[in-house]
């Protein structure tokens, strides 16, 4: 347990969340004293911490970052809470804001530089579209050996007392229930009879099975970082990135899922090696300077293939949905069947709900997009397949609430 600091900052989740885990190697690389909350903390300190996310989630207390968005959601984890009175959520807003804090980081390349805009491609990429994959991975492929609720009643136990234990056994057909939501549905067969019907991944009528899709895409995404982290720290050289956090935090949220970690092992042995030294752990100090190789070419046209797609779709989707009058979305109106529609990823089916912070994760990404000069574009564009897919960022911005 880290020792106790008067400038201590609080990292409250739990480290079955990729987030949580990204989060966990910015604080650690921006070398800032934390604690984990509620795991390493004692009651009180979790019931304060709960008390100021449900300030925050009123209007009661100021978020310090990032900026309120209609489109975005609080989430149930990562929350940041700093020792004069900083209060932060989301991972990718987190590590802007220490990128701000602490430039000796150098966890951003500069704003119009290729360099900066793959960071931000690949971090939202992995974000987005990694958490289906990863989440995939924990409660279908790992559905019979993950000890993913036993994992949170320990680590909920000083928030709850007693009481953590329900944890283990709500959790878990909680979160096979929210497959779906998460892109990943089965195809009805009985390929599952041997787990408890309460485990067992769920089909869902009127959309197509997506376990094959999800199940390419992540041995797709191994391949294209493998060679990176064989050949050097991170992606872009010496420094670390917040692209670099995103891939850990997605990841080494699988380590402890002993037969999806087994996919990493066998199909990226150096990536998880990569993964088990960072794995909550000090990050040395980074050194060198950002380049754009051409080993990133695979990472890059990943992006392209599955996030971009994906992001387009769902704009497109939110759009409409908004024009006809609807007022609900992500996961409340999936639960209602309410702002859904159908789309394709690599040449496969799937259906999925609206999602306003996606849209929100796309308008941003655009206005980068926008603020990249000409000349740094086609760097990027030189390392994708298919670079005028890019184009769909234009336009983005359009979108109110």
């Amino acid at each position: 347990m880290p020792e106790p600091s008067d400038r201590q900052w609080m990292l409250w989740g739990a480290s079955l969340s990729p987030y949580a885990l990204k989060v966990d190697m910015l604080l650690r690389r921006a070398d800032l004293p934390f604690i984990w909350l509620p795991e390493q903390g004692s009651t009180r300190q979790a019931l304060s911490c709960q008390r100021r996310i449900a300030a925050l989630k009123r209007g009661k207390l100021k978020l310090t970052y990032p900026p309120a968005d209609p489109l975005q959601e609080f989430p149930l984890v990562p929350y940041l809470f700093g020792p004069d009175g900083e209060c932060l959520y989301d991972s990718t807003a987190i590590g802007e804001w220490l990128a701000a804090q602490n430039p000796g980081c150098h966890l951003l390349p500069d704003a119009g530089t290729a360099e900066g805009f793959a960071v931000r491609l690949i971090d939202e990429a992995l974000d987005e579209f990694g958490l289906y994959m990863v989440h995939h991975n924990r409660w279908v492929n790992a559905a019979a050996d993950n000890t993913a609720g036993k994992r949170l009643a320990a680590e909920m136990k000083p928030l709850l007392g007693p009481l953590s234990g329900i944890n283990s056994m709500v959790f878990p057909p909680r979160q096979v229930r929210r497959l779906p939501y998460l892109f990943s549905v089965d195809n009805g067969s009985n390929d599952y009879r041997n787990l408890p019907k309460r485990l067992r991944p769920p089909a869902r009528k009127g959309f197509p099975p997506t376990h094959k899709l999800l199940d390419n895409a992540f041995r797709e995404l191994l391949n294209a970082i493998e060679p990176i982290y064989s050949s050097r720290p991170y992606l872009c050289g010496g420094q670390m990135t917040l692209a670099d956090a995103s891939i850990f935090g997605q990841l080494s949220m699988n380590k402890t899922d002993p037969s999806a970690w087994q996919i990493i092992e066998q199909h990226a042995p150096q990536t998880a090696a990569w993964i088990s030294k960072h794995y909550r752990r000090h990050v040395s100090p980074s050194n060198g300077r950002f380049e754009l190789t051409d080993d990133l070419a695979p990472l890059l046209n990943w992006c392209g293939k599955y996030f971009v797609p994906l992001m387009q779709q769902n704009y497109c989707a939110y759009k409409k949905h908004l024009a006809d009058g609807e007022t609900r979305f992500n996961e409340e109106a999936f639960n209602k069947h309410r702002a859904l529609y159908a789309g394709s990823l690599a040449g496969k089916p799937f259906r999925s709900v609206a999602k306003t912070f996606q849209v929100a994760v796309w308008q941003k990404l655009q206005q980068h997009w926008i603020a990249t000069p000409e000349t740094e574009r086609q760097k990027i564009s030189a390392l994708m397949v298919n670079s005028g897919q890019m184009d769909t960022l234009e336009g983005a911005h359009e979108i109110t609430t």
